[in-house]
């Protein structure tokens, strides 16, 4: 084959491309936290498929055991018949992650995708309360389809929509104004007070550290209250962990650490653990009223994903993945901090939980200048954020330690060389 020429892309598919625009060369490899492109430039994953990814590239488990399948000719599609893949699927998750951690949870199959287990989220909590409204958080981000977007905070994705997205109550995240005002406070005070417009709603919804929404991590006290207020009024907790959990905050559910178990849990992205489209709805057993078909999709029988998501669960079996993963974001939250101290220039600050985390800088584009910057040097990372206003690192949590220290020293380079540029020349 010959070289691809970037303008196909250009010409042939849709200005909504995104990533291709941060990322511009055509990629042919892939290999645990490295990529490399056509022309043999290597680069460093500091983005995990925005945390589809958390187990890194091919993994050679997954890999040898999805080929297997394939060759055997395993069956691939299956709507929600019952397949060998998915039996043990489910046994696997129940033993390995629910039981340990004491979680009673029914497991759903929603159509493949983020946006999809949140959208049979909110449906559930509508049916099992009779209410309509739901309660969603300042800069959350929980999908693009109507439902989803309904409780997504950016305005410009909402814009998208091209439509009114009514029955959500926006209350402000842990911090939103400042450290030192009581956010819950607030909010308890709608619930309380006929006056305030706000009916009792069938949901919350959040993700416990916001990825899109520039990496802000809730307090795990903030956490507690909010679960403490869902049960006083009989609201319904959804926690979307699409992008926060199977490990990226140091735990497999990012919500561990608070000692919350939230009626709903959302997942997608790294659940199927090499890449492959699945998603499920956790929710407890009291809530499982769902009509048989009343919410699917044609491809919520995955078996590809299913035999890969049940060899990702491997890494779980005990606690030593999850120690190194703890070891590691101690280091690179103290290396985040090091270079927000180092380099005043950035306004920065540190943000994030485990391989979630961030530096938000006080300069308008200087965020995205550093991403770029570092892709030039061979690490790719991206922004997040209303304004794009944190560079935020998502290593796969497979990462070596030589991989993690050559792309922190990358990512050190183009701080550098990014606040070398803002500098006055001088004569």
């Amino acid at each position: 084959m010959g070289k691809t020429n970037l303008n196909i892309f250009e010409q042939l598919e849709s200005e909504v491309r995104s990533y291709i625009r941060s990322f511009p060369t055509v990629f042919t490899k892939a290999k645990n936290y490295k990529m490399w492109d056509e022309d043999g430039n290597e680069y460093i994953d500091f983005f995990s498929g925005a945390g589809a990814l958390n187990y890194g590239h091919n993994d050679p488990l997954m890999k040898e055991k999805l080929v297997d399948y394939i060759l055997n000719d395993g069956v691939t599609h299956s709507l929600d018949m019952a397949t060998a893949p998915k039996a043990e699927f489910l046994t696997t998750f129940n033993d390995v992650i629910l039981k340990p951690r004491n979680l009673d949870y029914k497991v759903m199959f929603p159509g493949p995708t983020g946006t999809n287990t949140v959208e049979s989220a909110l449906k559930l909590a509508r049916k099992v309360t009779g209410r309509t409204d739901v309660i969603s958080f300042t800069n959350g981000f929980h999908g693009m389809t109507i439902g989803s977007l309904s409780v997504t905070g950016n305005s410009f994705k909402r814009k998208g929509a091209g439509i009114p997205l009514h029955n959500v109550v926006t209350m402000p995240y842990d911090s939103f104004v400042n450290d030192g005002l009581d956010t819950l406070e607030y909010l308890e005070r709608f619930l309380e007070d006929n006056g305030s417009g706000v009916a009792i709603p069938a949901a919350m919804i959040l993700e416990t550290v916001q990825g899109e929404g520039g990496i802000n991590a809730a307090s795990f006290e903030w956490l507690k209250r909010i679960e403490e207020i869902c049960k006083r009024w009989g609201i319904l907790l959804i926690v979307d962990d699409v992008q926060a959990g199977v490990g990226r905050t140091g735990t497999f559910f990012s919500f561990e650490k608070a000692g919350i178990k939230p009626d709903i849990v959302c997942m997608s992205k790294s659940i199927g653990g090499y890449g492959l489209p699945l998603a499920i709805t956790l929710f407890k057993p009291e809530f499982d009223i769902w009509a048989p078909g009343e919410h699917n999709g044609t491809f919520r029988g995955n078996n590809h994903a299913f035999i890969t998501a049940t060899a990702a669960l491997s890494y779980w079996k005990d606690d030593k993945f999850e120690k190194n993963i703890e070891k590691n974001s101690k280091r690179i939250f103290s290396f985040l901090e090091k270079i927000v101290a180092d380099y005043p220039e950035l306004k920065g600050e540190a943000k994030g939980r485990g391989y979630m985390v961030g530096i938000a800088s006080g300069v308008e584009g200087l965020a995205s200048e550093v991403a770029a910057e570092a892709f030039k040097r061979g690490l790719i990372m991206e922004t997040s954020g209303p304004e794009d206003e944190v560079f935020k690192l998502f290593p796969p949590l497979t990462i070596d330690d030589e991989g993690l220290e050559k792309g922190l020293e990358i990512l050190e380079q183009s701080v550098k060389a990014v606040v070398a540029s803002k500098q006055p020349v001088t004569s």
